[in-house]
């Protein structure tokens, strides 16, 4: 039995939070500083992870290894089993000329990149969020940039840095249920609290993507399309989440957003569009269609590839991938169906792992959830076979470009593995609950550095629900001892893991695999660190601000 223990070198929380920051600084030093690929970095900050559990946390060596087992386990199960089945999709789709379609439909709406980084990564990255997360907007939104003439790392950093403001609101609102089953507070409060703190991101973000697209020029150029979007957007968070319902919030949001800038876009346009490279040549970029023995499908396949006017039919196929996708895991949430997709899930104590933390209980993370019915991996894979079945794709074709997407994926899902592991590692030792109570020990100015913490927390796993799950009850007792709102501050720690997520190593193998760019997750994360760093700094001071008399009326 390995029973957790916060203060393990020299009895001093302090020297035990520096101890316990090695396995990160490695990681953030070999991604950023030495420009090591994402898998060799992750692999090295395990074995750090594993090397201070071992030796400063006396986790016995069976159990730390073991961790790391479960750790990997989750990054393939329900992680990468999302991004596979996605990718899939997209595959499916570029293979039959459907993408092509798609590139073409939405530069009808507007044919300026930094309009459609707004309406594709930030409002229809929203909508998949809400519906799916873990990962699946990434991927998605960034091979969808990258379709519309975007260069690969311009287009997953744009979606990483739009996957922002829906976050704690997504996958049905998961993160919040989840905090408020830890905290005792009730979702609605928490909620409303968290409606009160990321609308403020969604003003920002349209511009920041604006921004990264075209620099100051195109902010002046385009923004009033870009407020339009994220007023737009917080608005429908800030009403759904504080008068109608946490759990579609992001639902509404998004979809407000997207209807308010198709609006919008009809009776205003930049005066001098910025127009992808290769959508000024006539025609566009070609995208080359799975050869087939069919020649009246290969015939089709290269009609959708060209450059004449689309069929209705082929515009309803375009869309239909992700129409199916809304549908699907729509219908997922609803009532009946929900009750019976969840009976396909399996729960068993991970082997090996004999854990207590300080309240003499096992941390849930010793739990593994095969939830293999109603995972957004299992949900995307039932998407795919519609989709199939909708564009008439061969089973061979669709294998084939099943095929091709494990290659693509291939270095992404080790380093994914092994982030997840490095996760497992440090939050089962407790090198994660150190960091997290020594920044809670700060007293009154506790406020000012609460978002941090949950920005932590996702940076490590990926995930705004781990997250919360690792720190809400923390934030909670700490609010308690600094005489500060518990809602308030629990509300902090969601609000604050949202923009940690553009940074977490697992989304950004996710941001770069998806765009060919396996490997140089490093220079990724160069790209979008600043912003995370800065929309960080202002959260921090807003949830200051709102502990105080300044902004105390905004507080639940």
């Amino acid at each position: 039995m390995y029973k957790q223990v916060l203060d393990p070198v020299g009895d001093s929380l302090f020297l035990s939070a520096l101890v316990a920051m090695i396995p990160l600084a490695t990681l953030f030093l070999l991604l950023g500083g030495l420009k090591l690929k994402s898998h060799w970095a992750g692999l090295l900050a395990l074995l750090a992870a594993i090397l201070v559990a071992v030796i400063a946390y006396s986790m016995p060596v069976g159990q730390a290894l073991d961790a790391a087992v479960e750790g990997a386990a989750f990054g393939l199960f329900p992680i990468m089993w999302i991004v596979w089945n996605a990718i899939w999709i997209f595959n499916m789709t570029e293979d039959s000329g459907h993408f092509a379609v798609l590139r073409r439909s939405f530069a009808a709406i507007s044919d300026d990149q930094r309009i459609q980084a707004v309406i594709i990564a930030f409002s229809f990255g929203a909508l998949l969020e809400a519906l799916a997360g873990f990962g699946t907007p990434v991927a998605i939104t960034s091979i969808m940039l990258l379709g519309l003439g975007f260069k690969p790392m311009k287009a997953a950093s744009v979606a990483l840095v739009a996957n922002t403001a829906p976050v704690a609101f997504g996958a049905i609102a998961i993160p919040i249920v989840t905090l408020a089953g830890l905290t005792e507070i009730p979702k609605e409060d928490l909620g409303a609290m968290v409606g009160r703190q990321t609308p403020l991101l969604a003003l920002f973000v349209p511009l920041i993507l604006v921004g990264m697209v075209d620099g100051w020029r195109g902010i002046r150029a385009v923004w009033p399309a870009a407020l339009t979007g994220g007023v737009s957007f917080a608005i429908g968070q800030f009403v759904c989440s504080n008068y109608l319902s946490v759990e579609l919030t992001d639902i509404v949001a998004s979809l407000l957003s997207v209807a308010a800038m198709v609006a919008f876009l009809r009776v205003w346009q930049p005066g001098t569009p910025l127009v992808a490279e290769s959508v000024l040549r006539r025609g566009g970029p070609l995208i080359a269609g799975a050869a087939t023995a069919d020649a009246t499908h290969e015939a089709a396949i290269r009609r959708r590839e060209g450059d004449g006017k689309d069929s209705r039919a082929d515009v309803i196929g375009a869309y239909a991938p992700y129409v199916i996708i809304i549908i699907v895991f729509g219908l997922a949430q609803w009532g009946p169906i929900k009750d019976l997709v969840a009976k396909g899930t399996a729960e068993f104590s991970w082997p090996g792992l004999n854990i207590l933390n300080a309240k003499g209980e096992a941390p849930s993370a010793v739990t593994y959830k095969l939830n293999w019915a109603p995972a957004a991996g299992s949900l995307l894979l039932l998407c795919g076979l519609l989709t199939m079945a909708y564009l008439r794709i061969a089973p061979r074709a669709a294998a084939h470009a099943y095929g091709r997407m494990v290659n693509q994926l291939k270095w992404a899902t080790v380093t994914v593995a092994a982030v997840l592991a490095l996760a497992y590692v440090m939050n089962l030792s407790a090198q994660t609950l150190t960091i997290g109570t020594w920044i809670a020990g700060a007293g009154g100015i506790f406020a000012l550095l609460s978002p941090i913490i949950g920005w932590l927390g996702t940076a490590v796993t990926g995930s705004d629900t781990s997250s919360n799950s690792l720190f809400g009850v923390l934030q909670v007792s700490a609010a308690k001892e600094a005489g500060l709102d518990q809602t308030l501050m629990a509300a902090a720690n969601s609000s604050g893991g949202v923009l940690g997520k553009m940074v977490s190593p697992q989304n950004l193998a996710i941001g770069a695999a998806a765009v060919g760019l396996g490997g140089q997750e490093g220079e990724v994360f160069r790209k979008v660190i600043g912003w995370s760093l800065l929309l960080l700094a202002i959260m921090c001071v807003l949830v200051y601000l709102q502990s105080t008399a300044v902004l105390s009326w905004m507080v639940v």
